[in-house]
């Protein structure tokens, strides 16, 4: 799906009013819609009994043709813990690797407890801090092979 479309754009409405009431404000790293056009970026959307639930995009880290950073990774509230995140970082990771990208990368917060451990699940590490919030506290950097 086109990330500026109505529907991706309610889902990224609804990370950035999650992410205000975890870190009192959205997301300020700047991105731009064109990035999550292939083949150097994706943007998907999970949808469950015709209702869209979740999303999650990749684009090209600092313009690398091997390397996916991975964004915007959502689940409503209402479909936590059914494995919605799961199958969005496996279709996404599929996509990726279907644009020739061998590794993710991700940028994610302290405060986001529940996100560090599915991508820890799912086999990511540490990584040296990169991007907008390098410097920040509580920045969690991590990445692995695809």
């Amino acid at each position: 799906m086109r990330y500026g479309s109505p529907v991706a754009q309610r889902l990224v409405a609804a990370i950035y009013a999650d992410q205000t009431e975890r870190y009192g404000g959205p997301d300020a790293t700047v991105v731009e819609a064109f990035e999550f056009d292939p083949p150097d970026g994706g943007f998907l959307v999970a949808y469950a009994q015709g209702q869209p639930v979740g999303c999650v995009g990749w684009r090209s880290h600092e313009g690398s043709e091997e390397v996916a950073e991975l964004k915007r990774l959502y689940t409503a509230p209402e479909v936590r813990k059914t494995g919605v995140a799961q199958a969005l970082m496996a279709a996404v990771e599929a996509n990726a690797r279907d644009h020739g990208r061998t590794r993710m990368v991700l940028e994610t917060g302290a405060k986001q407890p529940e996100a560090i451990a599915l991508y820890t699940k799912l086999g990511f590490q540490p990584i040296p801090h990169f991007g907008h919030y390098k410097d920040a506290d509580g920045v969690v950097s991590m990445g692995r092979d695809l």
